[in-house]
């Protein structure tokens, strides 16, 4: 027998029943909640429907030439074009309930080599190049909650 803090009640300790499994000793524990001493909580009976919905918005570039990152660079949003083919007037606002993903060359980016705006995608400085001919594709995403 053994006392439960901070209350008066006696809790039976369980036995702990060990079974052998294929070779294998595996304790099959019984927990008991005689000592929490927490009514239950009952719920809600009613809950709203919530629906999460994503908006999702890719923007594609193609190096025209050799792009020196020592420095970064800043590519405006006017140069990309969108899922439908046409050129982008700006990016979409991700924010605060969204991320971005930067791939160049098929290749995922680093979130802290690269920040976005609704003008602009600047990549951070680094020591490499993005050659000519090399595809840059920004994808936003967004969520939005709808509550009925």
């Amino acid at each position: 027998m053994k006392k439960c803090n901070n209350q008066n009640k006696i809790m039976k300790m369980n036995k702990i029943d060990i079974c052998r499994i294929q070779t294998k000793f595996w304790p099959a524990i019984k927990i008991s909640s005689a000592c929490i001493g927490v009514p239950p909580i009952n719920p809600p009976t009613n809950f709203p429907e919530i629906n999460i919905i994503p908006t999702v918005k890719r923007y594609f570039y193609v190096a025209s030439a050799n792009m020196n990152l020592t420095n970064g660079t800043t590519i405006l949003s006017t140069q990309f074009y969108n899922d439908d083919g046409s050129q982008t007037k700006e990016f979409m606002s991700f924010s605060p309930n969204g991320y971005a993903n930067l791939y160049i060359n098929a290749v995922i980016q680093e979130g802290a080599m690269y920040a976005v705006n609704t003008s602009t995608l600047t990549i951070s400085p680094s020591n490499s190049i993005i050659y000519r001919g090399t595809p840059i594709i920004l994808e936003l995403l967004t969520f939005t909650a709808e509550i009925r």
